[in-house]
């Protein structure tokens, strides 16, 4: 009890300094396979390297700076869509009244007073984000750097694991850390191509429904999809709100909903599976256990990279024989006579 009640303190007074270097990593992982081409084209290692952290950099810093400047737009057209909602709300009462009978003053003004506080709120939020997002890009400035070293000295870090090491276990290190590093590159890599098909049906399918800010809000979408199982939903959160309130009717919102439900099912059923293949191969009680805690401890950035901790977690216990009851018990085998797939679903119609 006291270890973890250590190990919690040291990851949240430390956190500002530990999760650019675990972010550090995992862009190398997604990176590697970048260096690799430059390395078989016989560029030198710095300039194949330095060439391929700038690519990073106008990936990462570019979405920064295209949310905060949209995050900017958004912050100055607040007011607009603070009317539009509230003669949104106007035309909804009159509509209830014309079905139902009439609506109480009451209720109306407490609705739009509801209404006015959000808006308030979310004001109070993007000053806030808009502050953070400066403090990110300052805080993450140092992730290049990292980026750099780790792709540089790649070889070096395996051969201090197996120098510490006796000479007996060499073998296993040796696949354990193969194997991590093949699974955190296909699972970085993987999730990176889903995010940016995503990117283009969220917007694409925000675009067409007639959402503001459609851009912004299909990309912030697709980014919390990296979180596994509440990114979609607080991802989508955004612009059912968004529809909600100044949407041209309750025909908007119920567009993003359907939407979401399409994406939804494309992304676990056809996108996922074929993409990113299962690498991770952690049950989801865990996978759910582990976003919560790291939420709770790092926030936001503990959720995002919480999975790849968990592989990394299920490998090593995988490959010690006396962890492995522990492997078992966060991976996903024993269960697959119980798993809900397509196939499943498809042979049960058929039958009817």
């Amino acid at each position: 009890m006291l270890f973890f009640l250590l190990l919690h303190t040291f990851l949240v007074e430390f956190r500002n300094f530990l999760y650019p270097i675990f972010f550090g990593i995992l862009f190398a992982y997604l990176l590697y396979p970048i260096a690799k081409v430059f390395d078989k084209l016989s560029v030198p290692r710095i300039p194949g390297i330095l060439l391929t952290v700038l690519v990073g950099i106008v990936i990462v810093y570019g979405s920064i700076l295209f949310i905060y400047s949209q995050l900017r737009f958004l912050l100055k057209d607040l007011p607009a869509l603070e009317n539009q909602a509230v003669k949104n709300i106007d035309a909804f009462f009159t509509q209830v009244e014309s079905q139902f009978g009439t609506v109480s003053e009451a209720q109306q003004s407490n609705l739009k007073k509801s209404v006015s506080h959000l808006f308030q709120t979310s004001t109070d939020n993007l000053d806030f984000l808009l502050t953070a997002t400066v403090q990110t890009v300052f805080t993450v400035f140092i992730m290049p750097v990292y980026v750099f070293f780790l792709l540089y000295y790649r070889n070096k870090y395996r051969t201090f694991i197996l120098m510490i090491l006796p000479e007996k276990g060499h073998e296993k290190t040796d696949q354990i850390i193969r194997e991590i590093s093949i699974v955190m590159k296909k699972y970085m890599g993987g999730v990176f191509i889903v995010v940016l098909i995503l990117c283009f049906l969220n917007s694409l399918g925000l675009y067409i429904i007639g959402v503001k800010y459609w851009l912004l809000l299909g990309l912030i979408a697709a980014i919390f999809n990296f979180i596994p199982y509440f990114g979609t939903i607080i991802g989508f959160s955004f612009p059912l709100a968004m529809a909600l309130l100044t949407g041209n009717g309750p025909g908007t919102a119920v567009g993003v909903l359907i939407l979401f439900i399409i994406i939804q099912f494309t992304e676990n059923n056809i996108l996922t599976p074929n993409i990113t293949g299962g690498q991770v191969r952690v049950n989801p009680f865990f996978i759910i256990l582990g976003v919560l805690i790291g939420g709770i401890v790092w926030g936001i950035p503990g959720m995002f990279i919480v999975v790849p901790i968990l592989a990394t977690i299920r490998i090593i216990c995988e490959k010690i024989e006396s962890l492995k009851p522990w492997a078992f018990l966060i991976g996903n085998s024993g269960t697959e006579k119980y798993e809900l797939t397509t196939n499943k679903l498809r042979k049960f119609f058929m039958k009817r």
